[in-house]
């Protein structure tokens, strides 16, 4: 199989999907930042509270992603079945429907228990991650005014990822730069007491991220529910049995969510390992931190890309096609990691220059930008096998086992092994904290050769 093909419609196709997700990736980077900087001018107090809170509120999104990305894999091999014309289309349509109502009932499940959790003990939720008492009374304060935010986030979130997974991806973006200028005004407002609101500062904080979250739900939701002319789910959908599905939905949809939650868990695991070298590496780290998003998001893209484009070749009836994409797509992630680490290696004294630190500090910061302009290369190519064409046929239990298992097995230990024990440099300490995307890259063209990767999605038990 050819990783390169002449092929223009195929890759117009894909930057056509991947492009609106990117700037939509980048805009949510915005965001954090903006927050980031008008929390910041209260004090290291109020910041490291709301970042501190936020840690519990990713937890959230994470699974959300969770149910979301799995839903995806059946909504797009259902809405590929329903364009095969092939008698099937009345079935698909039921059991697409049926995929995005059980998706909304448990994300709506999750964000109850969060919500609840969040009401009832903000101030033992604090205490998981700080000892400081003015730190966890902030915190506590942004928990009890984000209580409402789990039920508009989820929903929102959830809901743009399967309007994506049929090929409704610029909508998505747009109703996210309305949020980017909603949270942006209303933080403004609230947090400074602007406009004649009051002063809130860490309330303010939260109560700007509800409203944009609100204004994300209302929107995305209206669409989906009345404009929509592709998924046709509408309110009444919210109450059809789902009983035939439910096997199916469970086999493809929940080890993602087992695998991204497992996942977080391990990349917070790394987080603590970096934590434990000392000041001087962790600030390293983090100038590299944005600067290893921003490579990232159109790789983010392509990946959610490829695993539309797999479902809904593979709905359609079309194996051979679906491995031909696949071959393509890898060549993707090899082109794109390479662009991404020669971004990188063009920009990095730059971007180090901004930052007024030590010697000490820049050095590492030097060495850690050589290790991720290496890695991304394996990182890009992994990344859109693993989330995009391996996922989207389907492939979500031997992706829940091998994600994990290279990342607890490989990576962590040899990180530890390499800073603690060995005490190498620190691009020796990077990649081998990242030597599992390595591992997996190698996994992935073997699995994908294999063919074994593409499974049977059925339409539910009648």
């Amino acid at each position: 199989m050819k990783l390169f093909r002449k092929d223009f419609l195929f890759y117009k196709k894909v930057f056509t999907l991947a492009l609106p997700i990117a700037l939509q990736s980048l805009i949510s980077i915005g965001i954090n930042m903006l927050d980031t900087i008008m929390v910041g001018s209260l004090g290291e107090n109020a910041l490291s509270a709301t970042s501190l809170a936020n840690s519990f509120i990713s937890i959230y999104h994470i699974f959300c992603m969770g149910l979301g990305m799995g839903a995806s894999v059946l909504v797009a091999r259902y809405w590929g079945m329903k364009n095969a014309h092939d008698g099937q289309e009345q079935a698909a349509s039921k059991a697409l429907k049926q995929t995005v109502c059980l998706m909304l009932r448990l994300t709506l499940f999750l964000a109850t228990i969060f919500a609840f959790l969040t009401l009832v003990m903000p101030e033992t939720l604090m205490k998981m991650y700080t000892t400081e008492n003015e730190i966890i009374m902030l915190g506590s304060v942004y928990f009890r005014w984000s209580v409402i935010t789990y039920f508009f986030m989820g929903t929102s979130l959830v809901s743009t990822i399967v309007l994506r997974s049929v090929g409704q991806v610029k909508f998505p973006l747009y109703v996210s730069i309305g949020a980017f200028f909603v949270n942006m005004l209303a933080n403004y407002t609230f947090i400074f007491g602007n406009f004649g609101a009051p002063r809130l500062e860490v309330a303010g904080a939260a109560l700007g991220t509800l409203f944009a979250r609100f204004f994300e739900a209302a929107t995305i939701l209206s669409y989906l529910f009345f404009k929509d002319k592709k998924i046709q789910f509408k309110i009444k959908d919210l109450f059809i049995k789902t009983n035939s599905i439910l096997s199916e939905y469970i086999k493809i949809s929940i080890p993602v969510l087992i695998s991204d939650a497992i996942l977080a868990l391990g990349n917070n695991s790394v987080a603590m390992v970096i934590g434990r070298l000392g000041a001087i590496f962790v600030a390293a780290n983090a100038i590299t931190s944005v600067t290893q998003q921003l490579s990232t998001v159109v790789i983010q893209g392509v990946s959610q890309a490829g695993a539309i484009f797999t479902g809904q070749t593979l709905g359609a009836g079309q194996r051979e096609k679906t491995m031909q994409q696949g071959w393509m797509f890898l060549g993707l992630g090899l082109a794109l990691g390479t662009v991404s680490a020669l971004f990188i290696m063009s920009f990095s004294n730059l971007i180090i220059g901004t930052y007024n630190v030590s010697a000490e500090t820049v050095k590492i910061a030097k060495q850690l930008m050589n290790a991720i302009s290496f890695i991304i290369v394996f990182q890009a190519t992994n990344s859109i096998m693993t989330k995009g064409v391996l996922r989207g046929g389907g492939d979500t239990k031997m992706l829940m086992l091998t994600d994990n298992i290279f990342l607890w097995i490989i990576s962590i230990p040899l990180g530890i092994l390499a800073g603690f024990v060995f005490k190498l440099p620190a691009f020796y300490i990077y990649v081998f904290l990242k030597a599992d995307q390595i591992v997996k890259t190698i996994w992935c063209v073997c699995r994908l050769k294999s063919g074994k990767w593409i499974k049977k999605i059925t339409l539910g038990k009648n």
